[in-house]
């Protein structure tokens, strides 16, 4: 949204994220908190996948995976390993995203890259569970979970056995498909009340959070960086686009303005039929993308030209 006064056009981001308090555990920030604690991190786990697991070894949370520094890195919410070596990654989504297929197989990779050192036999990889926890059926078949694993299509009883487990689950289920423990956690993390002693023990340790002077101080400093990145990035955009549609649309504007101005009148005909081709100029270059250039064609069709002092 732009906010204008006579001299000057400042750009104003819309709020993209939530105040501390409204945080609750669905919330990237507020998720990776409190599953850093083994304590509800483990017992989280074996509600999912319906196995007991003794330890937790080494909790990270956003573990960062670069292979190398021309290859797109992943920032893992959740990534644990048991005391069968057997790796989890747990990740929160909250916003539909259509490419998560194509992202968790993206994940699965890089997390076996991360294991497997220079030379290493294959037979060291370690069995893994890429969990995705959404708010949204992904599929739309009113599963709570939709597990995946590589077998023979030809032969769906062969297994490939490559130890690698892709869980999707889905908080807005309406199948009888899982546990009534499963379901409650689901429909907690979907915003529903706590209903039995683990979401007790989650809602509890949301308002802990919530209270800690240090979780409050950390997240404001990631808003407020993240905000400066978010404008930082529009205003490239804008310039970029708003720029290169404005000299074009004014160069052919001015052409076509000058051949049929000349070609009538050099007085009134030029006026008028400089500043009609000006303006159908100005729209032939800008060739809109959709919504998202609202504002540079509110500017250019308004013929308000300070915003552009303000850019360069």
């Amino acid at each position: 949204m732009n906010k204008k006064n006579e001299n000057v056009t400042v750009m104003e981001l819309k709020p993209v994220v939530k105040g501390f308090e409204e945080l609750e555990f669905k919330d990237d920030f507020m998720f990776g908190v409190i599953m850093r604690n083994p304590q509800y991190c483990k017992p989280f786990l074996e509600t999912i996948l319906g196995i007991s697991i003794s330890n937790i070894e080494y909790p990270k949370t956003q573990e960062t995976i670069d292979i190398t520094a021309n290859a797109k890195g992943v920032r893992l919410d959740v990534y644990v390993e048991d005391e069968h070596n057997t790796v989890y990654n747990i990740e929160m989504q909250v916003t539909i995203n259509k490419n998560l297929p194509k992202r968790s197989r993206y994940y699965q990779g890089m997390i076996d890259l991360n294991i497997l050192e220079k030379g290493e036999d294959y037979k060291n990889l370690k069995r893994s569970y890429v969990i995705f926890i959404c708010t949204f059926d992904l599929f739309g078949k009113g599963r709570h979970i939709y597990t995946f694993e590589n077998r023979c299509i030809q032969d769906y009883g062969i297994a490939l056995g490559d130890e690698a487990t892709k869980i999707i689950l889905n908080t807005k289920g309406t199948m009888d498909d899982v546990t009534p423990e499963m379901k409650r956690l689901l429909n907690y993390i979907d915003g529903q009340a706590s209903s039995d002693e683990f979401t007790r023990e989650l809602e509890t340790a949301v308002q802990s959070v919530r209270n800690n002077e240090k979780w409050r101080v950390e997240y404001m400093t990631l808003e407020m960086r993240y905000k400066e990145f978010l404008q930082q990035g529009y205003r490239g955009r804008f310039r970029a686009r708003f720029g290169t549609r404005f000299r074009t649309g004014f160069r052919t504007g001015f052409r076509t303005g000058c051949e049929a101005g000349f070609g009538t009148r050099f007085g009134t005909g030029f006026s008028t039929r400089l500043g009609t081709r000006l303006g159908t100029g100005c729209e032939t270059g800008k060739n809109t993308d959709g919504n998202e250039d609202a504002e540079i064609r509110q500017v250019i069709c308004g013929g308000n030209f300070r915003i552009l002092r303000a850019c360069y």
